[in-house]
């Protein structure tokens, strides 16, 4: 199933809502202090823009705060790691809406490891299900064409075997949210992230050009429209703020193929590595730092992770986490 048109508020609204005539004086006040934005015609303070809500939960006191699992399966592996973590009942309650963000970002096939296992996203949208949700959205914005990359990737068709509702990026599947960081203030964010009750980050892990890795908190780039590209002046920094303002609910890092050089386009199989390996938990930076090792980085490599440590989002010693390894 595809949702391309859903209803909602319309997106732009805020003209009908203000008053030209009202004076800019109190709205730059009120701005200074830190509470409003103003609206780039008049002046006027903003009232319309829709926030990511809060998507964490707490996980069972004692419990796993780690999972890594390794098999030649990808659905036995990601069934245990979840398990692992208490089962996805504890993420999910009956009745709620999710929304799974795997990384669709280009026109490859599931060998070349530049999108996440196809395999995960079936599987992951039917744990969605079974815990009780009432609606289980799948979306991205990739940079390639999206309908060709949900195609070629196999996800659209995962999508459509688990029951799953796949939400394509067209300019109506927006809408305008508060970022809230230094770098985007404002930006159109995919839908399901305002609407839904739960969020669940399911990416891939492989090399990137710019920031070294894409892992965790990179792949919050895609829930995002607009000219994010502009976020790469200062993509360490960029991470970390979508990261803080996305909060995910359940954090699942892909490694069952890695791409070890030439992404986070990639293409040749040359540059790909079979590890067989998942890993699930709720610390997003903790995911990352352990997904650095996978490719063959030391996390202090990468900015982002002591950048986002510091912001208090997560440890990025893994190895303090209360952590499980299971191997087939």
């Amino acid at each position: 199933m595809t949702d391309s048109d859903p209803k909602g508020p319309p997106r732009f609204t805020r003209r009908a809502l203000l008053r030209v005539g009202a004076t800019t004086a109190a709205a730059a006040a009120t701005v200074a202090s830190g509470l409003l934005l103003l609206d780039r015609d008049t002046g006027l303070p903003r009232h319309d823009l829709v926030k990511v809500r809060d998507h964490r939960v707490a996980l069972p006191a004692g419990g796993t705060q780690m999972a890594i699992v390794r098999g030649k399966s990808p659905t036995e592996n990601v069934k245990r790691a979840v398990e692992a973590l208490g089962g996805m009942g504890v993420f999910i309650r009956p009745g709620e809406k999710v929304v799974i963000k795997p990384n669709v970002g280009w026109n490859r096939l599931p060998e070349q490891a530049a999108d996440t296992n196809p395999e995960l996203v079936t599987a992951v949208v039917r744990m969605a299900f079974a815990a009780g949700a009432s609606k289980v959205w799948v979306t991205d914005a990739p940079v390639n064409n999206a309908d060709t990359c949900f195609d070629r990737s196999g996800i659209r068709a995962a999508v459509g075997a688990a029951g799953g509702t796949l939400v394509m990026p067209t300019a109506n599947n927006f809408r305008e949210a508060e970022i809230g960081g230094e770098l985007l203030r404002v930006g159109d964010v995919l839908y399901p992230f305002v609407e839904a009750d739960k969020v669940i980050n399911l990416p891939i892990a492989k090399q990137h050009s710019l920031c070294g890795a894409t892992l965790s908190m990179k792949n919050w780039y895609g829930m995002l429209g607009g000219h994010r590209v502009r976020l790469h002046q200062d993509i360490q920094k960029s991470i970390v703020e979508l990261a803080l303002m996305a909060k995910p609910t359940l954090s699942i890092l892909d490694a069952t193929r890695v791409l070890l050089a030439n992404g986070p386009s990639g293409g040749s199989v040359d540059d790909v590595k079979q590890l067989d390996t998942i890993a699930a938990s709720v610390d997003e930076v903790a995911l990352d730092a352990f997904g650095a090792t996978l490719l063959g980085k030391n996390p202090a490599e990468l900015g982002y992770i002591a950048m986002a440590e510091k912001a208090m989002h997560g440890q990025a010693d893994f190895r303090r986490l209360k952590l499980v390894e299971i191997s087939a």
